[in-house]
């Protein structure tokens, strides 16, 4: 049974937690040796769960499910339902990793383009020196290998995995395969891998803080990042409507 706190936002489970609850829960789902999954929905994967039934189902199932990204905070705060802070996928899995050199058990960095992984876990290794890197995997991979790619994650021995293969591929990748992985943690990282590789610069802290970092993005990348403007417009309205609905 979850005890977690959580809301529905435009029918979507988002759990009530900061930072150190999902910490605490990580390590929880370690010692129990049990398979967990972990989900971070923004604003983007709400819209997404309007109209992907398999996504939304996947997401409302999660073991817990962070709030990622300014958007979310603002809907629930619209809807009368409000939650703590951002808990984005980014800092999860660098704070995962930061835990994981503390008590000793293996990560297993799969997705992004080819090498962009084995630099990720390099550095953050580098920067949590115990951190144990059970194995490496780029995302670039048809979906009729992923049976044999859980096979190298199971054979790996690893404890926690990340998967930076975008949404919804990574998340459907964990689901399908959660029982063949052997891990106690998955969860999708998205873009976190070319972040900790230095591929890609996170917005500076001012932004970071005002919940603005994906227009810092957009500006840095219009030509990639445009989708998810359209999205976050698609999901202002649709929040407008529900506030709406809520008020009659």
């Amino acid at each position: 049974m979850d005890e977690t706190p959580s809301i529905t936002l435009l029918g979507v489970k988002i759990h009530r937690v900061d930072m150190a609850a999902t910490l605490d829960l990580i390590r929880a789902y370690i010692a129990s040796r049990k398979p967990h999954i972990i989900v971070t929905v923004d604003a983007a994967g709400v819209v997404r769960a309007q109209t992907d039934d398999e996504f939304r189902n996947l997401v409302n199932s999660a073991d817990l499910v962070t709030p990622d990204g300014a958007g979310v905070l603002w809907a629930a705060r619209k809807l009368g339902t409000p939650l703590i802070e951002r808990v984005s996928g980014v800092e999860i899995a660098r704070e995962l990793c930061r835990m994981a050199a503390e008590d000793g058990f293996s990560v297993y960095f799969l997705g992004a383009a080819p090498g962009v992984a084995e630099l990720a876990a390099a550095n953050l290794a580098t920067q949590y020196p115990g951190l144990q890197i059970a194995g490496t995997h780029d995302g670039y991979f048809d979906s009729s290998r992923d049976r044999e790619i859980a096979g190298l994650v199971a054979d790996s021995g690893a404890k926690a995995l990340l998967v930076a293969m975008g949404v919804p591929r990574q998340e459907k990748f964990i689901r399908a395969n959660m029982e063949q992985l052997g891990v106690c943690v998955a969860m999708g990282v998205g873009g976190s891998f070319d972040v900790f590789s230095g591929k890609v610069k996170r917005a500076p802290e001012w932004w970071q803080r005002h919940g603005m970092e994906w227009l810092y993005r957009l500006m840095m990348d219009p030509r990639n990042k445009i989708a998810k403007v359209w999205s976050l417009r698609r999901f202002v309205a649709l929040v407008l409507k529900a506030r709406l609905g809520k008020d009659r």
